[in-house]
């Protein structure tokens, strides 16, 4: 008889596996999932940010033909479903006869994630580019090198209307996912 529950048992096993369903909250692989995928849980997050642009540090700034290149370290505040500071190091294209700026760099994410223990992520694939007329923004970040805490990978897109705090920093909308391996 006991062959015969082990038998039972890996086929529930398999079958959910094919499936790709959930057991008691814990993910379990499907056909189109990779080993890596087994066991991670993808979220939607979404939340608001603070730039503040106002307090950056400036190291460096080269003139270019149509405006400037400028490096500099700078401080952005999330809140809602990441909720800490990133430090940012953009490399700043200001291009003045287009009224464009294209930030590109490494920026590191300290906080929580959805309540999660403390973490910090770098990115260096981000890339913003801003209407200098009208102060709207666009961009993509992709926290992916894991330095400290939960493995957690979050890809988000953000969006700035051109809305600014009283002192004058760029106040901007964040909504993505964030995909946490186990």
């Amino acid at each position: 008889m006991r062959p015969s529950f082990l038998a039972l048992v890996s086929v529930v096993v398999l079958a959910c596996g094919v499936a790709g369903s959930t057991i008691a909250g814990i993910p379990t692989p499907s056909a189109d999932r990779g080993p890596e995928d087994a066991l991670s849980v993808t979220q939607s997050v979404a939340g608001s940010g603070v730039h503040f642009f106002t307090t950056s540090m400036i190291h460096s700034k080269e003139l270019t033909d149509s405006g400037m290149i400028q490096r500099s370290t700078d401080i952005v505040e999330l809140s809602g479903d990441l909720k800490g500071r990133v430090l940012y190091h953009p490399t700043s294209v200001f291009d003045f006869v287009k009224g464009t700026l294209v930030n590109t760099g490494h920026q590191v994410f300290s906080g929580t994630i959805l309540g999660s223990a403390p973490v910090m992520i770098h990115d260096d694939g981000f890339r913003f580019e801003v209407n200098l007329n009208t102060g709207t923004e666009s961009g993509e970040v992709h926290l992916s090198d894991r330095i400290a805490g939960p493995k957690v990978r979050c890809d988000l897109v953000i969006v700035g209307t051109g809305t600014k705090t009283a002192e004058g920093n760029p106040i901007v909308d964040y909504s993505g996912t964030c995909t946490f391996k186990n």
